[in-house]
């Protein structure tokens, strides 16, 4: 059984879920990815769904979870991706590591449409770069 990293943000529609995918497209043979929220929006943004599959990754089929539906899950490891998460993360039975990586969220961003997509984009870069450093971390680590 592979070991579970749970993403968490506030909302569960944009940041958690564009690491989720970025990180099951980079390191899903070693771990179980999953994606919630303290206060999930019920859906997951066009625009974070739009700037994955320009970088081939489908996250169309993703829906909006709530922490506490993992509860009852032994999780690994849990990343926060906002701060409101990670005040309000609980213990998870069976966790070993947690971290607290910080991103903009994008559903925040004003402007026209295309300056819009371009914020989504960069936090996507972001994300992306932290998250592959992660799984590439993952693969150089003694397994046992």
């Amino acid at each position: 059984m592979k070991p579970v990293v749970l993403i968490l943000c506030t909302g569960n529609s944009c940041r958690s879920h564009m690491a989720e995918g970025i990180l099951r497209a980079a390191a899903g043979d070693l771990v179980e990815v999953h994606s919630a929220g303290s206060r999930p929006a019920g859906y997951v943004h066009p625009n974070a769904i739009q700037v994955l599959r320009e970088i081939g990754i489908d996250i169309s089929a993703h829906t909006s979870k709530h922490m506490n539906d993992f509860l009852h899950r032994q999780v690994t490891t849990v990343i926060t991706v906002c701060g409101h998460a990670d005040a309000a993360c609980p213990m998870f039975p069976g966790q070993v590591n947690r971290h607290h990586w910080g991103f903009d969220d994008p559903a925040h961003a004003s402007g026209t449409a295309a300056e819009i997509l371009a914020e989504f984009r960069r936090v996507r870069d972001e994300i992306a770069r932290v998250f592959r450093a992660y799984a590439a971390g993952l693969r150089e680590a003694p397994r046992g």
